[in-house]
């Protein structure tokens, strides 16, 4: 008895992800916020849909490498750790141009074996923040 294929979506999301950035497009997920396993603000979901800025500038820690896909974000300038099965990912293109690939319906989740924890928030610095100025020795500089 054969064993059912992995999905092509998560290959998919990462091949059109690295294009988006080859590219220097900023990539973005549509995601069906009301599947089982997704993780995101409620208060951004519009129909059931969020979209997600997935590019280096908006996210920390994206790892796409495996499934689910998860980050960090900032939304109204509170930060939130975001988990998406690829199953739920709708689609993913680039914000400038609107190319990419659109899944269309949700996939049912494949059983994970193996699924890495999002990393655990950092300790945030208490007080005001020291800066300090530093100078050269160098006049030139």
């Amino acid at each position: 008895m054969s064993q059912p294929s992995k999905s092509r979506r998560p290959y998919l999301i990462r091949a059109i992800y690295q294009w988006t950035l080859d590219n220097g497009y900023t990539p973005y997920l549509l995601v069906a916020a009301d599947q089982p396993g997704v993780a995101v603000p409620t208060q951004f979901v519009k129909d059931g849909r969020i979209a997600l800025d997935i590019g280096g500038m908006a996210v920390r820690e994206l790892n796409i490498e495996n499934d689910p896909i998860f980050f960090s974000a900032r939304f109204g300038g509170r930060p939130y750790d975001i988990v998406v099965p690829s199953g739920a990912v709708l689609a993913i293109y680039a914000r400038e141009n609107g190319e990419g690939l659109v899944f269309g319906e949700p996939e049912a989740s494949q059983p994970a074996l193996d699924v890495p924890e999002p990393p655990p928030e950092a300790p945030k610095p208490s007080g005001r923040p020291k800066l300090r100025i530093v100078k050269s020795g160098d006049p030139e500089a």
